[in-house]
Parts: structure tokens; sequence; C-alpha cells
């Protein structure tokens, strides 16, 4: 059945991927987004989404545009949000400002236009470190990463007699370790949305997002996606920087991908009142990723740099279990990581993109966040 579906936050990475599957199945998509220069640059181009799309330039905090966002809409994708765990760790009103708080007006809307349906993008980083197992498969669920004592010290969380964990699939039952105020932020809007719309007679559900990539991201934003990050570098004749030692490993999700389960996620009945990974289901190091991203740029000979050096919030290791996906929202992620990329680098080389990753290094730096 044909809907009318707000998404806030819109004109960003994944709404623009989902906005394209949502009008193929048939619904009407409006979009409420404040066009942020870090996300969108100086200049963004609205026109860019299409005559097919109706387009509410607005913050999400702002109550008034969100009430003139909810008018005659049937069910809403929360996208808005600060998006950047090592930003946050120092621009902590902000997103707390515009994830929460935003948030919080959406459904201080939402109370008196209620809609059948509530879908958030939730966060992977709400996890901290993932699900560990030790060599003799006993399982480990809240491990917190300390700080390093010396250079010769493991990056892995050990085990009690000093042997690395092995990161395990992680469930959704697995309990929260916020470690970065985004994760603080995305565990606070998943949380609201599952409490308040059932509450006034809706359905809540959130999607726990891993690293999307592909066409279409942010190259310009040294805060986003790490492929886009590395993409931005690699463009630029720069080598990707990678902190700690480049072993830590990470689930990459094509956004098509991502865009489909935000639609099942809409539309299956059994998604209610759910939360769900969302991710490829394949885990590969850093450093691994940097160097197959430099060959389908053909950046064969710019390796990577390794800073050898820790980022606060940052976990090491977390990898999803898609079973939950899988079985209740019949979710199947159908993008190969090669290809991805390969369209990914294709994208690129038509783009233009400031590198400002050593900017944004130093910010962090500055405050005592790198070490």
């Amino acid at each position: 059945m044909s809907e009318r579906v707000l998404i806030t936050g819109g004109a960003g990475f994944i709404g623009r991927h989902l906005t394209r599957a949502l009008l193929a199945r048939g619904h009407h998509v409006r979009i409420l987004d404040s066009f942020i220069e870090q996300v969108h640059g100086q200049q963004p181009d609205p026109e860019l989404l299409g005559p097919d799309v109706e387009l509410q330039i607005g913050d999400v905090r702002d109550a008034a545009a969100v009430t003139r966002a909810l008018q005659g809409v049937d069910s809403v994708v929360h996208l808005a949000a600060e998006v950047g765990v090592g930003q946050s760790m120092y621009a902590i009103d902000r997103y707390v400002s515009v994830n929460d708080h935003g948030t919080a007006v959406l459904f201080q809307g939402l109370i008196e236009k209620p809609v059948r349906r509530v879908v958030v993008a939730s966060s992977m980083s709400i996890y901290g470190e993932g699900l560990y197992r030790d060599v003799e498969g006993r399982c480990y669920e809240d491990v917190i990463r300390v700080p390093r004592t010396g250079s010769t010290a493991s990056w892995d969380p050990l085990d009690s007699a000093g042997r690395p964990l092995i990161p395990s699939p992680t469930p959704e039952t697995k309990r929260p370790a916020l470690a970065s105020v985004y994760a603080i932020t995305k565990y606070m809007q998943e949380r609201l949305t599952l409490t308040l719309a059932p509450a006034y007679g809706m359905q809540g559900v959130a999607l726990r997002l891993w690293n999307a990539y592909g066409p279409g991201q942010a190259l310009s934003n040294p805060y986003t996606g790490v492929l886009a990050i590395f993409a931005s570098r690699l463009h630029n004749g720069q080598p990707p920087m990678i902190f700690e030692d480049g072993a830590q490993r990470r689930d990459f999700v094509h956004v098509e991908d991502v865009a489909q389960a935000f639609v099942l996620a809409l539309e299956h009945p059994a998604a209610a009142g759910g939360v769900f990974n969302i991710a490829s289901g394949v885990d590969r190091t850093v450093a691994e990723v940097a160097q197959l991203l430099a060959g389908a740029m053909r950046k064969h000979g710019m390796a990577p740099e390794i800073t050898g050096k820790a980022r606060a919030g940052d976990i090491r290791h977390c990898i999803p279990d898609l079973g939950l996906a899988r079985t209740v929202l019949g979710f199947e992620p159908r993008c190969d990581f090669v290809n991805g990329l390969s369209e990914l680098a294709e994208w690129v080389a038509l783009q233009q993109a400031e590198d400002r990753v050593s900017h944004a290094r130093n910010e962090l730096a500055a405050r005592g966040l790198v070490a």
C-alpha cells in the first residue's frame, strides 16, 4: 500500500538512496533537511533530489518545521543526526542537541500527529566492543578497552591469561557499552523511538547500521564513513590514514542494501518493536580495505599511513550477527564488496573532494583525544 513517508535528514547519503527505493515501490516521499555545510558543502543543490520528492528545508530541532513536515504523513524514517565518533567527543553540545533534542522535538510533534510507524537509524557504535570469545570458546560480553601500557602492548583485548580475545558475531541482545558521545546519542534516539512510539499508538523500529558506503558519500566530510575518508585522501593523492595498527576489523555494507533494510523495516508487519543489525555479514581489517580501495581507484603504489595512535571513543572489533534481520525482516545483503568498491571508485573519479583529514586529526590531537 502506498504511503507518504517523511525522511528526516533525507537529503544525506543514505536518505537519497532510500528515497529512490521508496519511490520505486510507489510511495510518496517528503524530506526535511537542514543542508548543513559539513555534509552538503557550501552550495548544496536540492535539485539533485529530483522532481518527484517534496523537500522542506528546516532543522529537526525546530518545532514549527517539524509540525509542517508531519502534515499528512503516514510513516517516518528518522535519519537526521550528526555523525562522527571522533568529532562527537569534543562537539558535545552539538551532537546531543541535534541527535537527542532533535528526536525529542520530532516525537513531541508526533504526539499531535501520530503515524503508523517510525523507523530510526541507530548504530553499531552502541555495542562498544563487540562480542568476544577466548580460545576455549568462553563468551566475553563486557570487554572494555584500556589504554596500552607501552609500544609493545597488544591492541587487542586480552583474556586473564594474556591471550588475545577473538571477535565473535554480535547479536542485538548484547548489552550496550557506550564508548563515545555519538554512541550515547544514537542509543538515546533508539530508546526514545522504541519507548514513545507504542505509548502513542505507533510502531517503532530501530536499525543498528554498520559502516555504510557507496556513491554519494560526503567526500569532504572528515568525520563521515571511513571508506569516504580513504577515497577522499586517495583522490587527492594522499595515502589513507589509519589509526592503531590497521588490524581492527569492520563490516562494510553497501548503501543500496541499507536502503533495502529501511524499506523492509517500514513495510514488514513483524518489524514493529524490533531492533535489527544491518550489515554485510563479512568483516575485513581496515588496512585490507584501504589496500582494496587503492587498487579499485588505480592508486596501487599508495600504501596506507599506519599512525600507531589510538583515537578516543574508537572500538577495536565489532562484527555483526545478522540472524534476526534475516529471519524476521527477510533482509539479505546482495552487494559484493569488490564490485561495490569499483562502483565507488568510478563515482569518486568524477567528483571534487577537499581533503580535511589532517585538520580533523589535529582537532582531536589538540584536545588530547589521540594517543
